[in-house]
């Protein structure tokens, strides 16, 4: 398994090495042991959630106020523009963004530490992804930046085809930054 780290501190990828032969592919899509070499500790993971998005779609930007969640994501069928942004409020790195493309061919799995916001677009007619969190979801926790926001400017590859309503009614950064203290 080849394991990248970012420029954002925690934020690490791992690309497993997928055995192909006639039958199709084997691969171990993630391994505990290798992560915690790399300071990952997932501990019991608390829940298990799949979404499926149609292309051009985008879920995001979320995140999770109070201590966060940590998340480990990857693309299990398409293929996905994966984009964090750091909102950790004593991160040398806070405000930066790193994109990814995540996919069902090179099956990485981008682990995301608690304090970000996280959001993907869809590049293919149909992307499945999958999320492993450390612990229950509180929707009281939930915080979001609108996907469109100009101080975030992503720039999402395809024309953004459908977005939730909480999405498209979610606050911008610079609201953010105020909640955050940091305005």
């Amino acid at each position: 398994m080849r394991v990248t780290e970012t420029e954002l501190a925690g934020v690490v990828v791992f690309t497993p090495r997928p055995h192909h032969d006639y039958r199709g592919l084997f691969t171990r899509t993630f391994d505990a042991a290798i992560a915690a070499e790399h300071g990952v500790e997932l501990g019991a993971l608390a829940q298990d959630s799949q979404s499926r998005s149609h292309r051009g779609v985008v879920r995001g930007m979320h995140g999770r106020a109070g201590r966060g969640e940590a998340k480990l994501v990857r693309c299990a069928h398409g293929a996905v523009l994966d984009t964090i942004v750091d909102i950790r409020p004593d991160s040398p790195t806070f405000g930066r963004r790193l994109e990814f493309r995540l996919d069902d061919v090179e099956f990485a799995h981008l682990y995301i530490p608690p304090g970000m916001l996280h959001g993907f677009q869809a590049l293919t007619e149909t992307a499945d992804v999958c999320y492993r969190i450390d612990r229950p979801h509180d929707p009281g926790e939930d915080i979001a930046v609108h996907h469109a926001d100009p101080d975030l400017a992503i720039e999402w590859p395809l024309p953004v085809s459908l977005v939730s309503a909480r999405d498209a009614a979610a606050p911008s950064w610079r609201e953010l930054l105020v909640s955050l203290g940091r305005a």
